[in-house]
């Protein structure tokens, strides 16, 4: 997914990122490689270049080490010629090839969980009270699931976006990046909302390519946790991915600290791995770190702050960070 045109063609209409690709490939010959990377040009945070930004991973495309190893150089040498502070990448799994002076700037887990044995197998494997019970009580409690792609259901959808990363005490990423999600990835991007009684409590957005399922975003309104919508609407994707014959659900990305979120997504019996970030030169700092205090502070602020300024700042805040 983090590959394709749709994908890349969405992080430069929403945050300007030029799209470039390496490879060892001649003019002539067969592409048989390639390291896809956008530079980021930030009047904050400096210049760099990110293979990719806004992506939970993005695997370099060689099969031999050494045409890795030759992609990786050229990696190096392109950011001293533009002068960038550094180069990251972002693979799924580790880079034998990477030089010694490589490091890992940061790491995450990723989660994936198996659809091939199918539905009944799936929901089996399942946390008996944590997720099944759930789902059976949103089935009781008569939680409707609807899908969409129009205007009307993202704009829903960015609602609840907006609450959730409220009370989560972050900025919301901007409008412009679902709205450029749709119409870029077109029908590789799904919404799923539940609703009950005619409320909308809950929705996530899957991607797919391949025979792959990427779980990207998802949003609820806390008052309405105790119905289970969020491990309904899970349930409900997976099912529909299995009945068109798909093999992985990708969860994303979660940080190694957020203990909530990774538990969550282990109740799935999903095969948690570790993606570490690569960084060249790793000594220079990330984009956004801040105090402990600072943080706290930000987030206090962003509880309290008006629909529209929290919208704005996040518009500002993301194209910086990543």
């Amino acid at each position: 997914m983090f590959h394709t045109r749709g994908w890349l063609e969405t992080l430069r209409r929403t945050y300007g990122c030029r799209p470039t690709v390496l490879t060892t490939a001649g003019p002539n010959g067969d592409l048989n490689n390639g390291l896809v990377l956008c530079r980021v040009h930030s009047w904050l945070t400096g210049r760099r270049l990110v293979s990719l930004p806004f992506s939970d991973h993005c695997e370099p495309l060689a099969a031999h080490p050494e045409d890795l190893a030759r992609l990786v150089a050229g990696l190096e040498a392109l950011a001293v010629a533009e002068g960038c502070k550094y180069v990251e990448l972002r693979p799924a799994s580790g880079l034998e090839a990477a030089p010694s002076d490589w490091r890992a700037s940061q790491d995450f887990y990723l989660h994936r969980l198996d659809l091939r044995p199918g539905a009944k197998a799936v929901f089996r494997r399942f946390h008996r009270n944590c997720v099944q019970r759930r789902i059976r009580h949103a089935e009781k409690e008569g939680i409707r699931v609807s899908i969409g792609r129009d205007p009307d259901t993202l704009r829903k959808f960015y609602g609840l976006v907006m609450q959730t990363r409220r009370r989560h005490g972050l900025p919301p990423q901007p409008l412009a990046w679902f709205n450029n999600l749709m119409e870029c990835l077109g029908e590789a991007a799904t919404i799923r909302f539940a609703c009950k009684g005619g409320l909308v409590i809950a929705g996530i957005m899957t991607l797919q390519f391949g025979n792959t399922l990427y779980y990207k975003y998802g949003a609820s309104l806390a008052p309405y946790h105790r119905f289970g919508a969020m491990p309904y609407l899970f349930w409900h994707a997976i099912q529909d991915a299995i009945a068109r014959g798909l093999e992985r659900l990708d969860m994303g990305r979660s940080a190694c600290d957020n203990l909530g979120l990774v538990i969550f997504k282990e109740r799935w019996s999903a095969e948690r791995s570790v993606l570490s970030y690569l960084r060249s030169p790793v000594d220079s700092p990330r984009p956004g770190n801040s105090s402990m205090l600072g943080r706290r502070l930000a987030g206090v602020a962003c509880r309290h702050m008006p629909d529209r300024c929290l919208a704005a700042l996040g518009s500002l805040f993301y194209r910086h960070i990543d």
